[in-house]
């Protein structure tokens, strides 16, 4: 039985919606793909009657295989931030890999993926399109989890060790919010910062930096999309910045537009929910 995801949410840019209008669920694998999966998702709505919505996330340093419009495709790491517009009424699945944990799946190094999507058939062979017809034609979301853990549990290799510690390296990354500079990377990885970005191109995708630089940016967001704002100059400080302007440039290069309005965004996005529950019967 899939089990439903629970932590939070991470990266989904805020912008006001019509309640209930769009579902995004995760679901955790199976303990035997733990190695590889963070989780598989889907994003489902129905905005017939509605605008079009612009929907915008964040880079992760992760490889996503997406199925939708009729395709499967592998996604590597993005440098900028995903947008697509949606409308109408459909769906999407996917399946999010953990950092690093796609390179044994691959073969190559995962810089070859970055800012590219590939086919499903690339990589899983002919195999990959099955997979992806049968998911498009199964409505039930726990369903599609069931058969996307069937084909990987076949096809994932042993996890390398190297590969492994580098995965668990960028997770802490994540987690540990006192990791801001890219000396303290090196000695946690007991690399040298050569051999450190050499080995963060190959397995991850992107270098060290990106990595701090993205995730400071993720807290960033989900800290400004709360009802008490921090002050900017106490965020850019708490994020490793010297100086709030260059927080400043970052945040607006890649999410389009300065912290401060993206806090005012995220406000209003609030309000305009809470109006659609007032108004419900």
């Amino acid at each position: 039985m899939s089990r439903p995801r629970i932590d939070a949410v991470r990266g989904v840019l805020q912008r006001p919606a019509p309640a209930d209008s769009i579902v995004h669920e995760r679901f955790a694998p199976a303990a035997e793909l733990e190695e590889f999966i963070q989780h598989f998702w889907t994003v489902r709505w129905d905005l017939r009657g509605e605008p079009p919505l612009l929907a915008e996330t964040l880079p992760h340093p992760c490889v996503h295989v997406v199925f939708d419009r009729g395709q499967g495709r592998v996604t590597g790491v993005q440098s900028r931030r995903f947008r697509r517009r949606i409308q109408g009424q459909s769906r999407v699945f996917g399946i999010k890999f953990r950092p690093a944990a796609f390179q044994p799946v691959l073969g190559a190094p995962l810089s070859q993926l970055t800012d590219r999507t590939v086919s499903v058939r690339s990589v899983f062979g002919r195999e990959g399109i099955a997979l992806k017809d049968a998911l498009l034609a199964e409505p039930d979301v726990r369903r599609c989890v069931t058969l996307a853990q069937d084909f990987l549990r076949r096809r994932l290799p042993p996890m390398p060790e190297p590969i492994a510690r580098m995965r668990d390296l960028v997770e802490r990354l994540a987690a540990d919010a006192s990791v801001t500079r890219m000396e303290q990377v090196a000695a946690l990885a007991k690399l040298e910062p050569r051999n450190l970005q050499r080995r963060f191109s190959e397995a991850v995708g992107v270098s060290p930096k990106w990595v701090l630089k993205r995730y400071r940016l993720h807290e960033a967001a989900e800290q400004l999309a709360r009802v008490q704002v921090p002050d900017m100059a106490s965020l850019a400080l708490q994020l490793g910045y010297f100086d709030q302007s260059h927080f400043i440039r970052d945040f607006k290069a890649l999410v389009g537009c300065s912290p401060g309005q993206y806090a005012e965004r995220a406000a209003a996005s609030r309000s305009a929910l809470g109006q659609q529950v007032r108004r419900r019967p």
